[in-house]
């Protein structure tokens, strides 16, 4: 449990970052809401994988080597599911942040799972 508490917090730092940039486009670039969500979503990416890596995760033995592209195949296919998930919500009539916090809880729960046994997981 309390490793998926830690992923949460620096998942939070990390939505912060993909949620501030996510809204910078929409409001003040005009930007549709699925591509910016995706965008955000890469941001936030970055910022998740050195906070897992640094306070999350700290114990693993997998070097960054093999634990960064896999974090970012993962935060990939999680961007798209994301960015599904937000454009598919908007064309329901979800307002976009709805739709956003919806991703973000479904998104988490999925990629906390896929990085725990297989990023930061027994080296292979």
């Amino acid at each position: 449990m309390r490793g998926l508490s830690r992923y949460a917090l620096v998942g939070l730092v990390a939505t912060a970052a993909h949620y501030a940039l996510l809204i910078c486009l929409v409001e003040w670039v005009a930007a549709p809401p699925g591509p910016a969500a995706f965008m955000g979503a890469v941001l936030g990416a970055g910022v998740a994988y050195l906070g897992n890596r640094r306070y999350t995760f700290s114990n693993t033995e997998m070097p960054h080597g093999q634990a960064a592209p896999r974090f970012a195949a993962i935060a990939g296919v999680g961007a798209v599911g994301n960015a599904a998930v937000v454009a598919g919500g908007v064309a329901l009539g979800l307002h976009y942040l709805l739709a956003q916090v919806l991703a973000t809880v479904v998104v988490m729960l999925a990629t906390y799972h896929l990085n725990r046994v297989w990023t930061f997981g027994p080296r292979s």
